[in-house]
């Protein structure tokens, strides 16, 4: 995964994140906001057709001092803890 960071503020960043699809970004952008000082977190995708960006760029926006970056961290962390989670279920189901 390639990360490049288009614009970062005390409390917003944008990072464009290659190689991924809505599936990702989805899940990225729905366990942001659930985070405490996450204002908002969106992402764009613009198809390869119409000229514009091809890669995800995801947008944070955050409040009460909260860092975005931080918030990202997070956010990521607990993907990590949920997946593992769920497969720790699925194999202990089979």
């Amino acid at each position: 995964m390639e990360l490049r960071v288009a614009e970062k503020a005390d409390d917003e960043l944008s990072i464009e994140i290659a190689g991924e699809d809505h599936t990702f970004m989805n899940v990225l952008k729905g366990t942001l906001l659930e985070h405490e000082g996450v204002a908002a977190a969106t992402y764009d995708m613009n198809p390869e057709q119409s000229g514009g960006q091809t890669e995800p760029i995801l947008t944070i926006k955050t409040e009460g001092g909260t860092d975005p970056l931080d918030a990202l961290e997070d956010a990521t962390g607990d993907i990590k803890d949920k997946t593992a989670a769920f497969r720790d279920a699925y194999e202990s189901a089979v």
